[in-house]
């Protein structure tokens, strides 16, 4: 099995707060095979207990179909930013881009949303 893996880096320097509740602002992706990806995905949020913190990750296509989703089954208040995976997330054929979002309890999605293109 080839393994291909980027990095991306998206960092928030120099902004003075963050987009939103969750942010997501940087992802790994490795090809497993054929059109099966595997995402380690990083959140920086503003969780403060279990009435408000990332509940959800998200892949989504283009057009915004939903591809892939990790619960998020507690907050990560001592833990930020934090890197949690979606794995085994099959891409359409065609497809050469997704988008990542956070979802936050209770805000919704509010954050930072990070643009990727596929490795081959």
């Amino acid at each position: 099995m080839i393994r291909l893996a980027i990095a991306l880096i998206a960092t928030l320097a120099g902004f003075p707060a963050l987009a939103g509740e969750a942010d997501v602002v940087a992802a790994r992706i490795d090809h497993r095979s054929g059109r099966i990806y595997d995402f380690d995905v990083t959140i920086r949020s503003n969780d403060s207990g279990w009435d408000r913190y990332a509940d959800r990750i998200e892949i989504l296509a283009p057009d915004g179909r939903l591809l892939g989703t990790r619960v998020l089954e507690h907050p990560h208040e001592q833990e930020q930013p934090f890197t949690r995976d979606v794995y085994g997330v099959e891409i359409p054929r065609g497809t050469v881009s997704v988008a990542i979002r956070a979802h936050f309890k209770p805000a919704g999605f509010d954050g930072a949303v990070l643009t990727v293109t596929l490795p081959p």
